[in-house]
Parts: structure tokens; sequence; C-alpha cells
């Protein structure tokens, strides 16, 4: 017998049905009202069976079938609108249930897609010296295709934008995008140039990887962002994502989702042009352990953290992946709810670095400071808020593989938990899980876990 995905919100509306319709059988005074709900039910039922067979549907059907399930939802809040009318906002609760899940939440993605040529060797070469690859895998890449398809395979609908061309990598590009349910109808695709793609050097030795880029051409250009894609997007959509590449174009989206207020989360990897005016947009900051250090210019990662903030006021959080070592997390907090006494910020990240080497490593977890006043050292800058210390999984040398696009993982997981309502306590755990998964195969998205997944089961 074939396996059958089953997600949490069909039995609950199989249940709601059935309900309903054994009160329409007995002709209760409500009888009109029942059978509407029924039809609703039916609708949203629908729906999810569609969005259960995604992953066994093959990929040129992956596409019709999204815009289908968007049909379905819409007609499903029509009727549930219609249906509703006059009912108070306590009898409303009661009859229509939970809000929709992070199944029916979109995630726009802009930047970055490619193609990896993986070769894993024994050791890094040196200089005008030959070898051998042990293993050699051609796989998608890029930071915002990496991403998206991490929380596509944990669950939620995904839009990209970016640019490729109409060659094989291109191709293949699309097609795996594709495969794992990302919506590419606003890809743009150059009919003249090349695709981006990466030579990656996975370094067993080491547990390293080197990677050497090479852009597409033509690059993409501002104009090519529509008003009719503009649209396209960010309708529908609940949370917009920048990889901080094409921030020339980046930046007439994010003002646009700014407009429609559309939360923003921005990866800031490394310095690059344009990312200064994106950053002023994030609501949501995921940082690499450099980047704070490199774009404050201040001395340890705790004045970094504070000044990257303070910079930043309209940031909810800011994210530092560690690798290894975990995540530091700053949330700002508004000041009524912090308790009266002030910590000092460096003093208290080295206080909690030290109580998470403490915990389990076969088991991510979190420890994290009470709402408090933060201040620095150096500088009088201030800060209502908690700190947090993320732990990652341990990874047995014997099962880790290839690091490349672990943090694109990672930030997989904090969207998908940010869409879902998940807290940090539960957001930093299944990122570092999810990055865990990635990092035990070769390649950025071979080992990425998806829903069904045990480990991530736990947390959704």
């Amino acid at each position: 017998m074939a396996a059958v995905l089953m997600f949490p919100q069909t039995a609950a509306l199989n249940a709601r049905a059935a309900t309903a319709a054994a009160c329409t059988v007995s002709s209760c005074c409500c009888c009109y009202y029942c059978s509407s709900l029924i039809s609703s039910v039916h609708i949203r039922r629908t729906h999810l069976q569609k969005r259960q067979l995604l992953l066994s549907r093959p990929r040129e059907h992956l596409l019709i079938t999204r815009v289908r399930v968007r049909k379905a939802t819409t007609m499903a809040q029509q009727t549930t609108a219609q249906t509703l009318r006059g009912v108070s906002e306590e009898e409303r609760s009661e009859t229509t249930g939970p809000p929709a899940g992070p199944q029916e939440r979109v995630l726009v993605g802009c930047g970055g897609a490619a193609l990896d040529f993986l070769a894993s060797v024994e050791s890094f070469p040196r200089p005008d010296e030959k070898m051998r690859t042990t293993e050699l895998q051609v796989k998608g890449g890029g930071n915002v295709g990496n991403a998206l398809t991490a929380a596509s395979r944990l669950g939620l609908n995904t839009r990209i934008f970016t640019k490729v061309a109409n060659d094989g990598p291109g191709k293949q590009i699309l097609d795996e995008l594709q495969g794992d349910g990302i919506d590419t109808s606003n890809v743009v695709i150059a009919e003249v140039g090349i695709s981006p793609f990466t030579y990656v050097i996975v370094d067993k030795e080491t547990s390293t990887r080197t990677c050497i880029h090479t852009p597409g051409s033509p690059p993409l250009e501002p104009q090519e962002l529509t008003p009719t894609t503009i649209n396209a997007l960010l309708t529908g959509a609940h949370l917009v994502y920048f990889d901080g590449r094409l921030t020339d174009t980046a930046l007439i989206l994010a003002k646009e989702a700014t407009e429609r207020h559309l939360p923003i989360l921005v990866d800031a990897e490394r310095k690059r042009e344009g990312l200064d005016n994106l950053l002023t947009f994030a609501d949501y900051i995921v940082a690499s352990a450099k980047f704070p250090l490199s774009w404050t210019e201040e001395p340890t990662l705790a004045e970094a953290l504070l000044t990257m903030m303070v910079r930043l006021p309209r940031a909810k959080f800011l994210i530092v992946t560690l690798g290894a070592s975990g995540c530091v997390m700053l949330e700002r907090h508004s000041s009524d709810v912090a308790e009266s006494k002030t910590q000092n910020l460096e003093m208290l990240l080295e206080t909690l670095l030290k109580e998470a080497e403490g915990l389990n490593p076969s088991q991510p977890s979190v420890v994290s400071s009470k709402v408090v006043k933060l201040t620095s050292n150096r500088s009088k800058r201030t800060l209502t808020g908690r700190l947090l210390v993320g732990t990652a999984e341990a990874i047995p040398s014997a099962e880790l593989v290839d690091t490349t696009g672990a943090g694109d993982a990672f930030i997989g997981g904090v969207m998908y938990s940010l869409l879902a309502g998940l807290g940090p306590e539960k957001m930093l755990p299944l990122g570092a899980i999810v990055a865990a998964g990635s990092c035990r195969a070769l390649g950025a998205r071979t080992g990425v876990p998806g829903r069904l997944d045990t480990k991530v089961a736990a947390f959704l």
C-alpha cells in the first residue's frame, strides 16, 4: 500500500464536516448554516488533500496544482465569509476552528539560485597539484534557492524571484526548485547568456568547503521586476526573504512589501553593495558570525549585536549563526516589560555560553536571559530585550559530509517557525536540526529533512 502524507488539519476538517452533516440530518434550526459549512469544509479539505499529493506529482504538474490550490483557498474564504455574516466573534471562533496553518502560509524569496558542481576530495589540493575526486555531484544551490527548499520541505508555500539563462544549468535549477514545490513562474529567463554556477571543493580532511562562484550573465536588472511581477509575488504573501544579493532589485521589492505591511527577513552573510539600505527594511535579520563585527567595526560580538540592533530600530531580532557552536539571538522588547535591573551584555553572553556548554550535545536547545535593560562596555548604548543562545546538534565525524548550505537550511527553519508562530525556544532548535540534516549529505539540499522527519516533527 502506498504511503499517504496526512496533514493534521485534514483530520480536524473531517470531524467538523461530520458534525455539520449530523446536524443537518437531525433538521436543527441552523440547517442552512450547516450545509454552507459543509461546502466550505469540503473546499478546504480538497485544498489540503492536494497539498498532500504534491510530493508524489510529476514536476510538470506542480505549478498548475499550486494554482488550483490557491483558487480552492480563495473559494473557501469567500464561502466562509458569506456564511458567517452576522455571526458574533465568539460564535465564529467556535465554528471556523483555528487560523490557517503554516501549510497555507506564503513565503516569497528574492536572491540567488545557482547550480553547484560539488567535488569531494580527501584533502584540499596544494598549488600545482593534481588529484582525483572521491565523489562528484551536480546539484541546485544558491542562498535563496536553498533556504526556500528547506522551508518548502517543512510545509510552506514558497515563491522565488531570481534570474537564470535558457541553458542546461538554468533548466536544472528550475527543475529542482519545482520538484520541491517552489513556484518559479516569476523567474526571469534570459534567452542568451549563462546561468549562475559554483564550484564547491569539499575537503574531507578538515570538514570544510571552498566555493568559487560565477555570477549569471546578463545580470538581473531592476526593470525586470515589473509591477505585474511584484503583484504576483506579494499578493497573499506572509513573509518576504532577501538573501542580500541583487540589492538594486531587492530594494524595489522590499519597499513594496513594506507598503503592504509584509514582514521582511534579510540574510546578512557578508558586506555587499546596497545591503546597508536593505537592512533598514528588515524586521528579522540572520547574520553570519563575521558580519556583525565587520559591519559595526566593534571589537566583540556582544558590542556588535547591540550596535546593530540600535542602528536598525525596525529589527525585532538579530540571530548570528556560529556553525558548530550554535547561534546567538538578541530579541528586542518594549521597555515596559523589562525587569528594573540593568545587565551588561558582554557578561550576560559569557554566562549564557557557559551554561549552554553543559547541555546535551545530541539535542539542540536554548538558554535565555530574562527581558532586561542591556548595556555596553564601550558605549552608552542601551536596549531593552533578552539574549538567547541556541546550541547546534553535535554531528559525529563519520556522519559529517558537507557543510554547504547549512546556514541557508537554518534560515529555512527560522522562516517556517515565524509563519507557524513558534517562539525562539522552538525556532532555534528547529533551525539547528534542519541545518544538521543538510550537513549529512553532499550538496546544500540533498540531506535537508522534511516535516515527516522524526527529529523535525517533534517541533511542528
